[in-house]
């Protein structure tokens, strides 16, 4: 018995070393990626120790751990922060409703661009809705401002007419439709990439089968197409997930900020913003390093919990998942 084993471990240990000889060539390509990777985003994870103590810049992080641990009085004044709750709710609503609808315009934008039969129309569309990823949200917020402001072309033209001016900058309700708007403007098409590339992986002899059978279009999307493309939008869905806490800063700042806007910050006050705010307000307000370490550890880990949640719900309802 013991002979065997042996000769396994040695047959094991030989057929190991093959695979690694096999794929050097590409073991070779990953290890720049690896050691990136590790410098930039593993070793300074003990960073997130500051957390925990009274950060002095001149003790450095293992000083301040050894001299100044407080354990989670950071987390304690994060959490009593003046309108933290209001922001932490407003980021919980706001995320999810970003989360749902780019992840509905995602796949509905790859749909679209599926169905187009010219090649060259339907590449030409998959660059017009891709190319609002590229700009920044200081020049989207620019072009929205000029558009739809209370003194924009779009309010021009409706007072042409005899209608009233929309005060979509003014109203929080109705800001908030704008912001989720302009953001499957900007983000749908870039989306809409993966499920594109993923639907034409799926094979045309069940499109073909299904023509043969009189099916229509919004059957073939329906019983071929959606279903094929299913795993890979689970998997992005649980992903997104996580960054529920991430609802937009640079979208929400650029759009209140450029006009100074105050008038609809209740509805948009999101974490990242309250902490903007209070830094610009003075010193005495601001959260400390350690504080700001610990809200980015509690975002982390919220969004962790919420992946491993999701993770569990799709495997439930009989779905792959992640992990």
């Amino acid at each position: 018995m013991e002979k065997v084993l042996i000769k396994e471990k040695q047959s094991f240990k030989f057929s190991l070393k093959k695979r690694f000889i096999n794929a050097r060539f590409l073991l070779i390509m990953i290890i720049p990626a690896v050691i990136f990777y590790a410098i930039f985003n593993y070793i300074p994870m003990y960073g997130v120790l500051i957390a925990f103590t009274k950060f002095s810049p001149k003790l450095g992080i293992m000083g301040s751990i050894v001299n100044n641990w407080i354990g989670f009085d950071n987390f304690k004044v994060v959490f009593e922060f003046d309108g933290f709750w209001t922001a932490f709710k407003n980021t919980v609503i706001i995320g999810s409703i970003k989360i749902v609808i780019s992840f509905l315009g995602a796949i509905t934008t790859a749909l679209l661009i599926n169905e187009l039969r010219m090649r060259f129309y339907k590449k030409f569309v998959q660059i017009v809705v891709t190319f609002p990823h590229f700009l920044s949200w200081v020049v989207v917020a620019s072009i929205f401002i000029l558009m739809f402001s209370d003194s924009g072309s779009m309010n021009h033209l409706i007072e042409m007419y005899g209608g009233a001016k929309i005060h979509l900058f003014s109203d929080g309700k109705l800001f908030l439709g704008l912001l989720f708007s302009t953001d499957i403007w900007k983000e749908a098409g870039w989306s809409a990439i993966i499920y594109i590339a993923t639907m034409a992986g799926i094979s045309p002899d069940l499109y073909e089968a299904a023509d043969i059978d009189g099916a229509s279009r919004l059957q073939k999307i329906w019983h071929i197409t959606l279903p094929g493309i299913k795993p890979t939008a689970i998997l992005l869905l649980i992903m997104s997930v996580g960054g529920v806490l991430s609802a937009g800063f640079d979208q929400i700042f650029n759009m209140t900020a450029m006009l100074n806007n105050g008038l609809v910050i209740d509805y948009v006050n999101i974490i990242d913003t309250l902490v903007y705010i209070a830094c610009m307000d003075g010193l005495n307000s601001a959260l400390t390093t350690a504080e700001g370490a610990a809200l980015g550890l509690f975002k982390s880990v919220f969004g962790f919990i919420l992946v491993i949640i999701t993770d569990r719900i799709a495997k439930a309802c009989g779905e792959r998942g992640i992990i």
